[in-house]
């Protein structure tokens, strides 16, 4: 009896080692963030995020509250708790035949939407449109908002294609937005809130993206959170006619539209065992809720951190 007991107390005291020693190794591990955005663009871009959501990683998904499909990403996020969400800012839209424009309606902030009455559709077409900083404000308050009222939990905000950041008096407003509205801020470049290194595979090449990115979370920085910013959908359609009209790299010499099967290419990624096999061993997946877990939202302080 008195041996059996001290076997068993031998096993016990081993395996609760075992799992010391493999949390210590966890911890240790560098820490990658996936955020995938356009969230709530269409349905396509909706079914991916339920995709990655499903798998339980824990991921964060920006979406967008002013694009007509929100509704749907907003039913299905409630269902996983594995995702933290962000309020994707949204001023421009770039797809040819697929338009938005903002919440408030063209007539409450006519300075923010082109002749058609839709955002315009890339940042310079922006910046060159005259845009008030208070019709701004008024707009991403709006979205905030909305968000806030949708029933999910709102992490942080970020700018769609960087332009709620894209400027000094940009940046000012939406940290201010980001304090009135207790919301961290998530950015689309280096320079950053929380210290995170920062990578987005949208302009990899379809062909090597896959091996870029496994490459890229195979040597993260083990000192800093390393955000990667995906961009991902389901094949479809309404998606593989999607002409981007901000950027000649989405579309091919020809005109054919190039966006589906990059967000195509980025959600295998994400999805390949090669992936999933890496996470626990080469870093530690965290959403952005467990990034801020321990950190104060109340001061927000943007530093290059390349």
């Amino acid at each position: 009896m008195k041996k059996a007991f001290q076997f068993c107390f031998f096993v016990s005291l081993f395996f609760t080692q075992v799992q010391y020693v493999s949390a210590q190794t966890t911890a240790q591990l560098p820490q990658l963030l996936i955020r995938l955005d356009d969230i709530g663009m269409n349905h396509s871009v909706n079914m991916a995020a339920q995709k990655v959501a499903e798998t339980g990683m824990p991921v964060s998904v920006s979406l967008q509250f002013a694009c007509p499909w929100y509704q749907e990403a907003v039913a299905i996020l409630k269902k996983y708790p594995n995702v933290s969400v962000g309020v994707h800012l949204t001023l421009t839209s770039e797809w040819r035949y697929y338009r938005w424009g903002p919440i408030t309606g063209r007539t409450a902030v006519p300075s923010l939407v082109d002749s058609d009455g839709y955002f315009p559709h890339s940042g310079g077409a922006y910046r060159k449109g005259g845009y008030k900083i208070d019709e701004v404000e008024t707009e991403l308050s709006a979205q905030i908002e909305r968000a806030l009222h949708s029933g999910l939990k709102i992490t942080y905000i970020d700018p769609h294609m960087g332009i709620a950041l894209s400027t000094p008096e940009l940046r000012a407003l939406t940290e201010k937005l980001a304090h009135k509205y207790h919301l961290a801020i998530s950015t689309l470049s280096t320079v950053t809130y929380f210290g995170e290194t920062y990578k987005e595979m949208w302009g990899e090449p379809v062909a090597t993206k896959k091996s870029a990115f496994l490459a890229y979370v195979s040597h993260l920085n083990p000192s800093r959170p390393n955000l990667v910013v995906i961009h991902t959908a389901t094949p479809g359609a309404e998606m593989d006619a999607l002409y981007d009209m901000a950027s000649s790299q989405m579309n091919d010499k020809d005109g054919t539209p190039l966006s589906s099967i990059h967000r195509q290419t980025e959600l295998n990624m994400l999805l390949s065992p090669e992936f999933r096999e890496m996470i626990g061993k080469k870093f530690q997946l965290i959403n952005y809720e467990q990034l801020l877990k321990d950190k104060d939202i109340s001061v927000l302080k943007a530093v290059e951190g390349k």
